[in-house]
């Protein structure tokens, strides 16, 4: 290998900080097609942009065409140092804000799916305030799976997390938000909408086909829904509820979330009083991160609403 070769040159500008943006982001969004709408620019747009980087870095960072989008092994390196890369740039515009202390920049949230219909919407008014208290802050929210969001916030490509509370990583610091109760619900399209029914047991129960998360879930939620008959599952709550109103499962859904299609009479709980559970939710930070005021200041107007 010719190690006095140069892939790059010796200064980085912004127009190749823009084309490895474009490129985190086809990767992110899976190909050219949803790319195209996450950048807001056209596909023969992309398709330069990304011929263009791979002409620079003079290697291919992905197959594209009819047989469809792959990544190539280089390119997998590639997408991983730009994620750094990118990082590293929103920390140092982060630590000129500590200096300036101007509040200008980003604030990057992953939050589970779902919370939004939360009653107590606390990630909902926080963030009102903190763009009131800080306009010029770009404010980008991931909705991925919890694994992902700790993932995210560790690596630096997150300053926030909204996840439930199953496990405690030691490079994190947890400040408890919600509790979320969840119920066993039917919809009215199943056998079970129309009995009355106070309690059944888990036997009578286990006959009726049932979908069940799965995600990760603490011991004493799995207990809950060990008894069901699982012939279907769901990466997210959405998925449940999509099963639940065919009326051919039951599942378990939070309360907030059901209750538009309660209020509705499309579904019902099932023996609310034994078939239940709670979740807690925390927000989640890196520990010992780097001084960042726009976190700080999102924090701030978190903590005033609990």
């Amino acid at each position: 290998m010719n190690k006095n070769k140069t892939l790059l040159p010796r200064q980085i500008g912004d127009t190749h900080i823009r084309l490895l943006r474009i490129y985190k982001t086809v990767i992110q969004s899976g190909g050219f097609a949803a790319a195209e709408i996450e950048l807001n620019i056209s596909r023969p747009a992309i398709s330069v942009a990304i011929s263009e980087l791979e002409s620079l870095l003079k290697m291919k960072l992905c197959h594209r065409g009819r047989s469809g989008f792959s990544i190539t092994k280089q390119g997998e390196q590639v997408y991983e140092s730009s994620l750094q890369l990118l990082s590293n740039i929103e920390n140092f515009r982060s630590e000129m804000n500590a200096i300036n202390t101007d509040l200008v920049g980003e604030l990057n949230i992953g939050i589970t799916d779902n919370l939004v219909s939360s009653e107590q919407m606390r990630i909902t008014n926080s963030l009102s305030a903190f763009k009131h208290r800080a306009p010029e802050v770009i404010i980008n929210i991931r909705m991925i799976p919890p694994n992902d969001i700790e993932m995210a916030v560790l690596d630096g490509q997150l300053h926030i997390g909204v996840v439930p509370d199953l496990r405690a990583l030691s490079g994190l610091c947890y400040l408890p938000l919600y509790k979320e109760r969840s119920l066993l619900y039917c919809s009215e399209r199943h056998l079970l909408f129309d009995k009355e029914i106070d309690a059944i047991s888990d036997s009578s129960l286990g006959q009726y086909d049932a979908v069940l998360p799965n995600y990760q879930q603490p011991i004493a939620i799995k207990l809950q829904q060990k008894i069901l008959k699982a012939t279907a599952t769901s990466t997210d709550r959405e998925g449940l509820a999509f099963l639940i109103l065919t009326g051919r499962f039951l599942g378990f859904l939070p309360v907030h979330f059901a209750e538009r299609w309660v209020a509705q009479d499309k579904m019902r709980s099932i023996d609310a009083r034994h078939r239940n559970f709670d979740t807690h939710f925390s927000t989640i930070t890196r520990k010992g991160g780097r001084e960042n005021l726009i976190l700080e200041a999102y924090l701030e107007e978190l903590e005033k609403t609990l």
